[in-house]
Parts: structure tokens; C-alpha cells; sequence
């Protein structure tokens, strides 16, 4: 295949990945979007692969490369929990920083096979490229890990927080921008090359470790946005079109959906960044009564199905208890059952609900909840006020009205959906504890609000068992 043609499959590519962004921006178009990601892959690829110039002993290495991947790919989407997502996204981000990093590490080794140089001089500007996507492709790696493992519960979701933080930060990221000067200044040492990557490395885990719980969604979709920029930068390193408009559109996505989501918790990126906000979940538990002396009011199952069939109106509101117990399909069954007695039923999704964006709204649709029921915050937070019950499931901070009446909570300011001006609320909760902001939620001492002390999932088929009586 000529260089003409290889341009145009990857323009066809680049076009397909467009048209698979826009397709999964909304769930009726999602199946259509990722089949043009797909199809755009594999255009890709096999351009890339037939492209005049490979060596046969390695085209077979690719082709085996290709099937133990695609293979490990295929086993791990069979066989992931829903609720394991954020986890998964987090695995596959440190990949593609790591594959920006061993691409680097060959161009710099063999500059004339990716045709920047020969092994004696290598172009300026591929050196300069080469280096910022190795940065770049080494925090995503570290970081991504360290989300990884805090999302999976191998470490701590609480903020590791230690003194002069911000300030070591500041003196590596200085320091790899000094570094990176050098490494162009000196026709690409291989010296400074590594301490690029291991500074890269070290800053990646230092970015993460203090982040909490209640930012998670906001790293996700950071640490997509990171892997997108090191793809970009090593396509322009190896002259590869397909790669830097692949890049180029997921690190793009990536952030402006971050700035979606830290809008969605009144925070900016540097709050982010800057680390030390939300806790695991784990924490102790909060006193059954209020600073004010009230006590919270506690119901059975019996009690929630009997408000709910005289209800004319419900919203739920799922949250990551949720997705913990796997209650969307006892959920969904609840909802058809209140349809049937002729209840309105709607679905409220905040932006930050779960462990990363989206991820209600991917167990809802797992469970075939219609998607003309599921509603953004903007969408549905002022029928609240019209609602007659609201059935919290596992959701606590985005719930929390302490978000509005509390000038001294972390959490103030952060948009919240107003669950607390229905008539009626049913907060579904193993206990008493904080959410992953680690703030005691006001709307439990509420006067309209039932606490249902139990697992999410069997909190629900017991109503559900009640409504069918």
C-alpha cells in the first residue's frame, strides 16, 4: 500500500472515530458509536500493517501480539462486573501510557526504522516530541496505577496527604521540563532520557496519592485525557497521522469531560490536582441524631412499598450503593411494578454519581431501564418539588443539602440534586456512615426523610415482594 492510500484509510479512520464520539454521547446511539470505533480500529491497523516497508518476521509478531491482546481483551469484557468499570478504565489508561512509553524508547534506539534521524543524529523536533509524549505516557502509567488500585480497594481511597507536597510536585514537573531541554539540547542521551521516565513515574504516583474518594470521577476522566495527549505525541514523534488524531480527539474528550465533571462538584482542576477531598466511604459512623438533638426515622420494606403505591409520582436516585449490591435489575423491576399500579417513574443521574462518568447510566441500560426515564440533573432537578417520593439508592453526597446550607462544608456549593423538597424520601443505606466526601449527609435528620438500614439489592426485592402482595 502506497503513502497515498495510507493516508486515506487513516482519514477514513480519523472520520469513523468522530462519528463514534458522537454516537456515544447519547445511550441510543452508543451501540452505533462504538461499532464506528471498531471499524475505525481495524481500518487503522490494517493500514498501519500494510503499509510497504515491514519485514515479514516482524509483521508476524504483530499478528501474534495482536491475538494474545485481543484475546486477554475479549476474556476480561466477558467476564467484568458493571460495577468493576472504573477500575478497568483506570487498567487500560496505564496501557496506553505505557505503550507511549515503549514507543518512545524505540524511537530513540532505532530513529532511522521510524525515519526521525539515524542512530548518530535524530531531528529536533522529533526529540522534542518524543520526550514530552515519554512525560506524559509515564504519569498516565504511574497514575493510572494508583487509581487502579484505590478503585479496586488494594490501597486506601483517604487522601495521603504529607507536608510540602505541592512543593515536590512543583520541583519534579520544573525539573522533567529541565530535563527535557537538556535531552534536546544534547541530541537525545539516553541517560537523560531515563531520569525523564523515572522522574515521569514518580510524579504519575505523587499526582494520585492524595486524591480521594469523592474526585475519582474527575480522575478517570483526567487520566483519559492524559493517555490521549501521550498517544498524539508519539504519532507526531513517528509520523503517524492515525495516532495524532486518535490522541488528539481522546485527549480533548477526556478534558473537556473533566471539566463537565468538576463543574458537576463546583471544583476546578487544581482542586483536583491539588488533592486532600473525599475519603473511601469507610468511614465511622455518623450519630443516629443531629447536632440539633433530632433523630433519624427509620422503615421496613412494607413501609416503603405502601408509600410508594400511593404515590402519583417517583424519582430515583441511584448512587454507588447501587452498583455495590447490583440492585439495578431489582430496581428496574421495581420501577415496572409501580408502572403498573399507574405511578410516574423517573431516574435522576448526577454527573458524578459512581466512580466515573457515566457510570449510572451504564447500569441502568445493563438492566434495560428505558432511557426516556433517565434524566440529567439539569433535566429533573425541578420536579423534586412535584414529586411525592424519591428513592435514594446508595447515593449520599450528590444528595446532601449540606451543598447549600452550609457555608463551612467541603462540599459547598457543589450542585446537588434536591431531593429534600419531595414530600417524601427513602434513603437506602447500610448505615449512619459518610459518603466518599467523608461529610455527615443533613437529609438523613430531614422530617420528610425514611431511612431502610440495608443492602441495596435486598432492600428493593423486599419492596418489590411487597408491592406484589
Amino acid at each position: 500500500m502506497n503513502q497515498s492510500l495510507t493516508s486515506f484509510a487513516y482519514l477514513v479512520a480519523a472520520v469513523l472515530f468522530i462519528l463514534a464520539l458522537r454516537g456515544l454521547s447519547h445511550p441510543t446511539t452508543s451501540r452505533q458509536g462504538n461499532r464506528f470505533g471498531m471499524a475505525g480500529m481495524v481500518i487503522a491497523i490494517l493500514a498501519t500493517f500494510l503499509h510497504g516497508g515491514m519485514d515479514w518476521g516482524w509483521a508476524l509478531v504483530i499478528v501474534l501480539g495482536v491475538a494474545i491482546g485481543g484475546s486477554i481483551g475479549l476474556v476480561v469484557a466477558q467476564k467484568i462486573k458493571m460495577t468493576a468499570l472504573p477500575q478497568l478504565v483506570a487498567a487500560f489508561h496505564s496501557l496506553v501510557g505505557l505503550a507511549a512509553v515503549f514507543v518512545a524508547t524505540s524511537a530513540l534506539n532505532a530513529p532511522q526504522s521510524f525515519g526521525i534521524g539515524t542512530p548518530h543524529h535524530i531531528h529536533t523536533e522529533s526529540l522534542i516530541e518524543m520526550s514530552i509524549g515519554l512525560a506524559i505516557g509515564a504519569v498516565t502509567f504511574s497514575g493510572s496505577l494508583i487509581a487502579f488500585a484505590k478503585l479496586q480497594a488494594l490501597m486506601k481511597g483517604t487522601p495521603i496527604t504529607f507536608r510540602g507536597q505541592h512543593q515536590l510536585n512543583a520541583g519534579i514537573g520544573i525539573a522533567i521540563l529541565l530535563l527535557v531541554i537538556a535531552f534536546v539540547a544534547s541530541g537525545g542521551s539516553m541517560v537523560l532520557f531515563a531520569l525523564i521516565a523515572v522522574l515521569a513515574f514518580a510524579l504519575g504516583f505523587l499526582l494520585i496519592i492524595p486524591i480521594g474518594g469523592a474526585d475519582m470521577p474527575v480522575v478517570v476522566s483526567m487520566l483519559n485525557s492524559y493517555s490521549g495527549w501521550a498517544a498524539s505525541g508519539i504519532g507526531f514523534t513517528i509520523g503517524n497521522l492515525a495516532l495524532i488524531v486518535t490522541g488528539a480527539l481522546v485527549g480533548s474528550s477526556g478534558a473537556i469531560l473533566s471539566y463537565i465533571m468538576c463543574k458537576g462538584m463546583n471544583r476546578s482542576i487544581i482542586n483536583v490536582i491539588a488533592g486532600g477531598f473525599g475519603n473511601s466511604g469507610d468511614g465511622a459512623a455518623a450519630a443516629a441524631t443531629s447536632s440539633e438533638g433530632k433523630a433519624v426515622k427509620h422503615g421496613s420494606a412494607d413501609d416503603a412499598a405502601f408509600i410508594m403505591k400511593n404515590a402519583s409520582k417517583v424519582i430515583v436516585v441511584p448512587g454507588y450503593g447501587m452498583a455495590v449490591s447490583q440492585a439495578q435489575h431489582a430496581l428496574r423491576e421495581l420501577g415496572d411494578l409501580l408502572k403498573e399500579d399507574g405511578v410516574e417513574v423517573k431516574y435522576a443521574i448526577h454527573p458524578v454519581a459512581g466512580r466515573m462518568p457515566g457510570h449510572m447510566n451504564v447500569l441502568l441500560a445493563e438492566a434495560s431501564v428505558p432511557y426516556d426515564d433517565v434524566f440529567e440533573l439539569e433535566q429533573i432537578n425541578n420536579e423534586f418539588a412535584t414529586a411525592d417520593v424519591v428513592y435514594v439508592i446508595g447515593a449520599n453526597d450528590v444528595t446532601n443539602p449540606a451543598a447549600k446550607t452550609n457555608p463551612q462544608s467541603p462540599i459547598f456549593g457543589m450542585p446537588i440534586l434536591d431531593v429534600d423538597k419531595a414530600k417524601t424520601v427513602l434513603f437506602v443505606k447500610r448505615g449512619m456512615s459518610s459518603g466518599y466526601a467523608g461529610v455527615d449527609n443533613e437529609l438523613f435528620f430531614r422530617d420528610n426523610t425514611m431511612m431502610l438500614f440495608g443492602d441495596a439489592k435486598k432492600m428493593t426485592e423486599e419492596i418489590v415482594q411487597a408491592l406484589g402482595r
